[in-house]
This record gives C-alpha cells, sequence and structure tokens, in this order.
C-alpha cells in the first residue's frame, strides 16, 4: 500500500522532469522548424551588398549563410531601409536583420542582438585636395606654413646684405653708402638677386671684407636656395591635403552629413550638430564631392571601403574613429535563435577563416 502511494506521487513528477529534460535537450529553434525564416537586409558595403548577378554578399551576408547553414534553417532576404528593419523586427513582419547594425541601449530595449561580430567607430570622410582653385591657392599662400617659409628665408638675406653694408657703407659708397634705409636696401636687393643667381652686376662689394662675405654667401645660398624651395613646396602641398577637420571637434565649423537614423545621426543630435540626412553613404559621399556638404560622418569601415573602391581615391577618410560601434545580428525580441546563433557565431570568428573574410572585405 505504501508503494502503491509513493508510486502515485512521485511518477506524476518524475514523468514531468523526463519532459523538461527531452524539451530542454531538444534545439531551441524547433518553434521556428518547417518555417522560412525571413532575413532584412540593406546595402551597406561591405557588411551587404549586391554582386553583378543580383546575390547578395559581404562580411554580415557570409556569416549569416554559415550560422543558417550550421542550424539547418531556410530564409529569403527581403531589401528594407534601417528604420524599415529595426520596425519589421519589433512588428515581427522580419525574422532577422543582418547588414551593419549597431548595437545601441535604445534599440536593445525593444529588440534583441546576438553576440557582436565586429566592432569599429565611426569616422569622418573629405573630398580630398579640398580647397582647389583661386581661393584655395590663396589660402596656401596665406597659410602659417608658408609664411614661416618666407619669414626665415627674408631674415637671411636681410642678415647677408647686413654684413655686406657693415663693410662697403664707407668705402664703397656709391653703391652701399647713404643713409642706413638706402643703404641697407641696397644691400638687400644685392644679396637677394645673387642668392637667386640673378647677379645683374649694378651692384658689387668692393672690400676684402665684403668680397670674402660675398663669396660665403654665393656658395651658402646654393644650398639655401635648395633647401627653402623644398620647403615652400612642402608647406604649400601639406595645406592643400589636409582636410578641413582634424577630428569631431571641428565639425560644428563645417557642412556636415550623416545616414539618417543611423548611430552617426543620433550622435550628431546628441551633441547638437547641425547635418543633412542621406538615405545611403553613397548619396552622402557623392554630395562630398559635388561639394554640397564639406564633410560625411558614418561608419569608418564603410566609409574607408567606397572611397577605395568606389571613388577612387577622390574621398578621404581622416585616419583614426571615434563614437566606438559593435556591430551585432537583430533579432526579434526574446526570439528563440538567438542562443544557437550565439554558439554558432562565436565558433566562426573565432576560427582562422574569419580573418581571411575581413581581409576578403577591408583588407585587415
Amino acid at each position: 500500500m505504501f508503494l502503491q502511494d509513493c508510486s502515485d506521487v512521485f511518477l506524476p513528477v518524475l514523468l514531468a522532469a523526463l519532459i523538461s529534460v527531452v524539451a530542454f535537450g531538444q534545439d531551441s529553434t524547433q518553434p521556428l522548424a518547417g518555417r522560412k525564416l525571413i532575413v532584412g537586409t540593406k546595402s551597406v558595403a561591405p557588411f551587404a551588398m549586391k554582386n553583378d548577378e543580383g546575390a547578395w554578399e559581404g562580411i554580415s551576408i557570409d556569416l549569416w549563410r554559415e550560422i543558417a547553414t550550421a542550424l539547418e534553417v531556410d530564409y529569403e532576404f527581403r531589401e528594407h531601409t534601417l528604420e524599415d528593419l529595426l520596425a519589421g523586427l519589433r512588428g515581427g513582419s522580419l525574422d532577422v536583420c543582418v547588414a551593419a547594425l549597431t548595437v545601441t541601449a535604445e534599440r536593445e530595449r525593444t529588440i534583441d542582438f546576438t553576440h557582436a561580430f565586429h566592432n569599429s567607430g565611426l569616422g569622418i570622410a573629405t573630398v580630398r585636395g579640398h580647397g582647389r582653385g583661386w581661393l584655395g591657392l590663396a589660402q596656401r599662400f596665406a597659410s602659417w606654413a608658408f609664411l614661416k617659409v618666407v619669414f626665415a628665408l627674408t631674415a637671411i638675406l636681410f642678415l647677408a646684405g647686413t654684413l655686406v653694408w657693415l663693410f662697403e657703407k664707407r668705402r664703397n659708397a656709391e653703391q652701399f653708402g647713404g643713409d642706413a634705409p638706402r643703404g641697407l636696401g641696397a644691400a638687400f636687393w644685392w644679396s637677394a638677386v645673387t642668392m637667386t643667381t640673378v647677379g645683374y652686376g649694378d651692384k658689387a662689394p668692393k672690400t676684402i671684407g665684403g668680397r670674402l662675405v660675398a663669396l660665403v654667401w654665393m656658395f651658402t645660398s646654393v644650398i639655401i636656395i635648395s633647401g627653402f624651395t623644398a620647403a615652400i613646396a612642402s608647406s604649400l602641398t601639406v595645406t592643400q591635403l589636409q582636410a578641413l577637420v582634424k577630428g569631431p571637434q571641428d565639425l560644428p565649423k563645417v557642412r556636415v552629413g550623416t545616414v539618417a537614423a543611423s548611430t552617426s545621426e543620433e550622435y550628431l543630435r546628441r551633441n547638437h550638430m547641425q547635418f543633412r540626412p542621406y538615405e545611403a553613404a553613397l548619396d552622402g559621399l557623392d554630395a562630398v564631392v559635388a561639394r554640397e556638404i564639406d564633410v560625411f560622418v558614418y561608419d569608418a569601415p564603410v566609409l574607408k571601403y567606397c572611397a577605395v573602391r568606389r571613388f577612387h581615391g577622390s574621398v578621404y577618410v581622416l585616419p583614426g574613429t571615434f563614437e566606438r560601434q559593435y556591430y551585432a545580428i537583430g533579432l526579434q525580441e526574446g526570439s528563440p535563435l538567438r542562443e544557437p546563433m550565439n554558439r554558432v557565431l562565436v565558433d566562426r570568428i573565432n576560427a582562422p577563416q574569419w580573418k581571411d573574410v575581413l581581409y576578403t572585405y577591408l583588407g585587415e
């Protein structure tokens, strides 16, 4: 009787425990089995883009295909804007979002993310050689780098002329005499035409001291003129290639563009900066080349890829990044795909082949 009572009590408990173990051991994707997943994406090279045949490829796309193969799930891609991708995950019309999707606290409140598979930051792109034309040329000649060279050259010319004037002002008064401004002016003229090897011959020292200074000056000026020519050329070139901004602290001074509804837009709004929104990075970079805006702020790896592959060096991306970002795959809130996807994702990005994928698309 006692054994029968025990069996009546513990048998249901044992059965419930066995059912729980079996359920726990089953693949957590079981609720999605037999259903085609709807995967949202958008063109953000090099993470998601279409090739010449119209098929999707890129860092995020390649990673998703490996995950889908490992989990044995069927899927189809659907292209949307960034706003529609996020809305699709919230509303349930999309199961997965695969693109260059940045993890943010605001997005995490309404959707889920896998582990991050890539990290970077925001970058700043501008047109290479910004400031060409007459205005740009005038700005380069008025730059401090150029003016320093001119001031140094003038000081050396004046020094050489002063030494000649001190020797010549009494014994060669016809050419270097008179009051100090007149004599120094004549000596400065002599040192300039001698340095440039023009040497009009209208003025020449006659004293031993003056001629010794002239001899040293003629040989020295050959070296000086070569060095100063290189310095002037370098100062003009550096000024020409210098971007309008050196970092995010200069953004309030220029016309800025970015992708609408992106984390870069959030950064600009948070820092109270004016900007012009664009639908895609390529649209914004086209606006930079057309001089509609001065700089374009967006994810650094996307800017670098587009600058090299699409704009053939006409667009320059400033070195360094700011506002660190983490890319992940987006999911519906509470999606049963999250854990199995994370297991496959971590395995793939830690494999040696992942470096080959990054090198293929990013060159790093």
